[in-house]
């Protein structure tokens, strides 16, 4: 099973351990937050939103290793885990 996914992302800040990403979807921010705080290189994974109107900030502060692989290492261990739970529901769909 594939999904095609696509939204507006924004870096606000990007420095060694730290990273602030602005991106449209709450959703995806909050499952991200989640996959982020399992590392544990990972001191600070947190979303805001600041009115219902304006896009969501994820701020992500490491030490260990930069906050950007922080991110890529979630985002990785996120995609792996929904292809997984797809593979499973299409064989309990049939």
């Amino acid at each position: 099973m594939t999904f095609i996914f696509t939204m507006e992302i924004k870096i606000i800040k990007d420095e060694k351990n730290e990273l602030e990403v602005q991106m449209d979807n709450q959703t995806v921010a909050e499952i991200v937050r989640v996959y982020l705080n399992e590392d544990d290189s990972v001191k600070l994974g947190v979303w805001k939103k600041e009115h219902y109107s304006r896009p969501v900030v994820l701020r992500i502060l490491t030490e260990g290793k930069t906050a950007k692989k922080a991110l890529q290492d979630a985002v990785a261990k996120l995609q792996k885990d929904l292809g997984k739970y797809g593979d499973e529901l299409k064989k309990a769909v049939k």
